[in-house]
């Protein structure tokens, strides 16, 4: 009689202890990592900048290039739009405060900083290793991919500009927000008296 986890059993458990171990050590760092956007942004920059550096002294790799700019411009999208659009919850209400006199509702994001950065690290990781593979080294002329991305990222950049305009909200948030609200007598007499 066969045992519960069948006869490859004995070679498979190894291989999932070793799985299981380099996931939580993985998801470790990450954890580690996350309150230092700068540190990740570098990291990520350097990822890229070493991607670049790759595709350019082998001379290929277009496509690959031109699939990666595509992503990273989704991301993109989602990283600036909010969690609920404004356009499609008409009948629900809006998410966004659309006039000064509506509650005001903090603008979440429909793709989160961190998975932003992750996806986009990953990406760049991915396009780095399938450049070792002539597979994906289809002959293109690069000038037309590049003119075509940068009128699709012109484009897309309009149209989340615009409506970014229209429902009156402000993707980013830089540092934490000062209220200079009234001063109390103490503080003002204090102020006066230095």
């Amino acid at each position: 009689m066969e045992g519960a986890l069948g006869d490859n059993a004995p070679d498979s458990v190894p291989f999932a202890k070793w799985r299981t171990e380099f996931s939580r050590a993985f998801q470790h760092y990450l954890d580690r990592c996350t309150p230092h956007p700068v540190g990740r942004w570098f990291g990520t920059l350097a990822v890229a900048a070493i991607y670049v550096l790759r595709v350019y002294f082998v001379q290929g790799f277009y496509i690959v290039s031109y699939g990666l700019g595509i992503y990273v411009l989704n991301l993109l999208i989602g990283f600036l739009s909010p969690i609920v659009d404004p356009e499609l919850e008409v009948l629900e209400g809006a998410a966004l405060p659309t006039r000064g006199s509506d509650e005001f509702k903090p603008f979440i994001r429909r793709l989160p900083e961190f998975k932003f950065w992750y996806a986009i690290t990953k990406a760049f990781c991915v396009a780095f290793v399938m450049t070792f593979f002539s597979i994906f080294d289809v002959p293109v002329f690069w000038p037309i991919l590049l003119f075509y991305w940068f009128v699709l990222f012109v484009l897309t950049m309009k149209r989340q500009i615009l409506h970014m305009i229209k429902y009156k909200y402000v993707p980013f948030n830089i540092g934490k927000q000062k209220y200079g609200g009234k001063k109390t007598a103490a503080a003002r007499s204090n102020a006066f008296s230095d």
